[in-house]
């Protein structure tokens, strides 16, 4: 992992996800890609007008560059490389389009957590960031003093899944040092028995090396709640879940799910796209 991009609007939660950004940065010799997204009102200005020469647009974009070397001057940023991006237009493909254009390995981006992602502090944009990135995305709540993780549960139903999640969490899992806590709920509208469960699991992770893990299943109302309720029982530090828009694992990250789990627990969450 050699390049992080942290979208930010210079908010507390922004700052708290650039602070674990900066951890995650030292520890592996990485450069971080702070991204701005301004909204510039358009409904006043001429069509044919040139975006950058706008003088709303000069000038929000001055103001973000002010803001960008205040932020630089963070001692928790000294060391690292750390690169500045303003884009003028709030919209998923520009962050999506930055991350293939700056070969991006991780996006760590910060949460209010309180109602729904669209709370998010880019707007409603982050849920598309959430559920459709290409890159595993790490969405940080609240204020780390060190990002240390030691358990980390990666939920699935281990059927529907790309393993190239499983090898992602993996890569995750050992850069930080943590054991996977690898989670199938079991609820009663989708019931498995706790036998075909393990085999499941079993051969989900077969041909992986990785030995720091352990096999749970899990009873539960919801699949939301049983990984709310299972993280909390072990003291995870940690959540992983597999996205792939509704498709595939889509009782686990549907619409409602995602926004609930990404706003209810307590904890980071980390998603791979599938």
């Amino acid at each position: 992992m050699k390049r992080i991009l942290v979208p930010t609007d210079f908010s507390e939660q922004a700052e708290n996800a650039l602070k674990v950004a900066a951890m995650l940065a030292k520890k592996q010799d990485a450069e971080i890609y702070l991204l701005h997204m301004m909204e510039i009102p358009m409904q006043q200005i001429d069509p044919g007008a040139v975006r950058s020469d706008i003088p709303e647009t000069l000038f929000f974009m001055k103001l973000a560059h002010k803001k960008f070397e205040d932020l630089m001057d963070s001692d928790f940023l000294e060391g690292i490389t750390v690169h500045e991006t303003v884009k003028a237009d709030i919209t998923f493909n520009e962050i999506k389009d930055s991350c293939k254009e700056l070969n991006i390995d991780l996006i760590v981006m910060g949460s209010h957590g309180a109602s729904g992602l669209k709370e998010m502090f880019i707007g409603s944009n982050a849920e598309k960031v959430v559920r459709s990135s290409d890159v595993p995305v790490l969405v940080i709540k609240n204020q780390h003093s060190s990002f240390r993780i030691r358990n980390f549960v990666f939920a699935s139903d281990f059927k529907n899944d790309n393993k190239k999640t499983y090898e992602q969490a993996v890569e995750f899992a050992i850069l930080l040092d943590a054991k996977i806590h690898l989670l199938m709920v079991n609820t009663a509208n989708n019931f498995i028995t706790t036998y075909d469960s393990k085999n499941r699991i079993n051969d989900f992770i077969s041909g992986q090396n990785f030995k720091n893990y352990t096999i749970n299943i899990h009873n539960d109302t919801t699949v939301e709640q049983g990984i709310l309720n299972f993280s909390k029982e072990i003291d995870a530090e940690l959540i992983g879940i597999s996205t792939h828009g509704r498709q595939g694992i889509a009782h686990f990250f549907n619409t409602s799910i995602s926004e609930d789990l990404v706003n209810h627990a307590k904890r980071p969450v980390i998603t791979f796209k599938i």
